[in-house]
């Protein structure tokens, strides 16, 4: 079965004709901004190629964390726990949130101290997070077979389910008047004297003021389209899920050798604590300048491969007239295949660190490409050329609990009010002003 079971969205019959605002892209950070918008009282239209949340919003690990985040988004990570926590009662909807905690272990004294400065920048947050020694780690889990010298426990994070988010918030969005189209892809936006004045779609033309570019991984190919240089690339994840298991940890677990968490139906997730894999492609070429300082901290985690893929992403046209098809509507959704080696491999390590699950059931196996940006960090952020253009993406696998946050922050910055939290480390001048482009390893 390719990719996870995603809750059904039925998208719109009907194409607005005008809008103020189209959002692109129906994942969590596209549908977090368009509810956004639409209860401030904006007529929305989110646009999806595909389905809602078909992509990488579907297929991650299900993690709502602040713990090991990069301290550029803690802020914004903070506001997104206090919206998770009521997310389900704003959507009437159940998006399986819950508050269990996660786990980032330490095997030796460099580790734990290395977590410990990091918990630092939770200070003045009033968040429960805190180091927990090796024999509090013991009796926390007492069937585990772990030697370890401690681990962060940051109990304010939590978990929800992929599978059920985006669509739970775009329905509410629908619910407060947004217009909600699948299959529907943007081929291009229309401007007129330099600025938006609308966007062209495959079921026809929608008149807008703004657009918010929220396309995960397709979202550098769109804004080259436009003259628009967005660094980005793709790593794919490969994620199992087990079939439900007694006496299981609560908690998310974070090791070496695995990554975990409880679903909602009484498996786990699974997958590679840091493995992950990389297809050599045309845009490894076009942006090895600006993402060399990343490979060379994090090499060790990356699978290079180079294969079919190089070809197929080759064959995708980077330009097109409006009146015809573009590359979104010839593949709908991204279904890499995934990796049986580093799921395997990772399901053993977590089966030798938790004997419960030596009998664990594999259910499913899926694979998913990650959005990265050349500092891990994402880009929310309007874009100084192209007045009435946003950007929200390159959320580099961490798009999923910081997303009502960021489609928060993304509404402040379309309808000009008073932002979340402070934009500046995710504008999109910054990979073209001269700043330091800083990859913080380990995040």
């Amino acid at each position: 079965m390719p990719g996870p079971y995603v809750v059904p969205v039925h998208g719109d019959e009907t194409l607005p004709q005008t809008v103020d605002v189209v959002v692109i892209g129906g994942g969590i950070i596209g549908a977090s901004t368009t509810l956004e918008l639409a209860e401030r009282g904006l007529r929305v239209a989110l646009c999806e190629k595909g389905g809602i949340g078909q992509e990488q919003s579907s297929r991650n690990w299900g993690w709502v964390r602040i713990s090991r985040r990069d301290p550029r988004e803690v802020p914004l990570m903070a506001e997104a726990l206090r919206i998770w926590a009521d997310l389900d009662r704003r959507t009437g909807r159940d998006t399986g949130y819950k508050r269990a905690g996660i786990v980032f272990t330490c095997a030796d004294d460099k580790e734990y101290d290395e977590h410990d400065r990091w918990n630092r920048n939770l200070d003045g947050y009033q968040l429960d997070s805190r180091m927990l020694s090796a024999a509090e780690f013991d009796t926390m889990f007492a069937g585990a077979n772990m030697r370890l010298k401690g681990a962060l426990y940051t109990a304010a994070d939590g978990r929800a389910e992929p599978q059920k988010a985006a669509p739970a918030v775009a329905e509410a969005a629908r619910e407060k008047g947004a217009a909600i189209l699948t299959e529907c892809a943007v081929r291009g936006v229309e401007t007129a004297g330099g600025a938006i004045t609308g966007v062209v779609t495959e079921r026809g033309a929608i008149a807008c003021k703004a657009v918010v570019l929220a396309g995960g991984a397709w979202s550098s190919l769109f804004a080259g389209f436009h003259g628009v240089r967005l660094p980005q690339l793709k790593v794919m994840n490969t994620v199992l899920r087990t079939k439900p298991i007694e006496g299981g940890p609560e908690q998310a677990i974070w090791a070496n050798g695995f990554a975990m968490r409880k679903r909602q139906d009484g498996g786990y997730t699974v997958a590679s604590g840091h493995e992950n894999m990389v297809d050599i492609v045309p845009d490894s070429f076009r942006f090895a300048a600006a993402f060399l300082p990343a490979l060379a901290k994090e090499w060790r985690s990356l699978n290079l491969r180079i294969g079919s893929r190089f070809f197929d992403e080759a064959r995708i046209a980077r330009r097109w007239a409006l009146d015809e098809a573009s590359p979104f509507e010839y593949c709908r959704v991204l279904d890499p295949k995934p990796s049986a080696k580093l799921s395997n491999q990772a399901l053993a390590n977590l089966k030798t660190a938790f004997p419960v699950f030596e009998k664990a059931e594999i259910a499913q196996r899926w694979g998913g490409y990650i959005d990265v940006s050349p500092d891990a960090v994402p880009v929310i952020s309007g874009v100084d050329s192209l007045p009435g253009f946003f950007i929200a993406t390159g959320f580099s696998g961490h798009g999923f609990g910081i997303g009502p946050a960021a489609g928060r922050l993304m509404a402040d910055l379309v309808t000009g009010g008073t932002p979340l939290v402070d934009p500046k480390n995710f504008r999109f001048s910054r990979f073209s002003d001269g700043s330091k482009i800083e990859l913080i390893s380990g995040f």
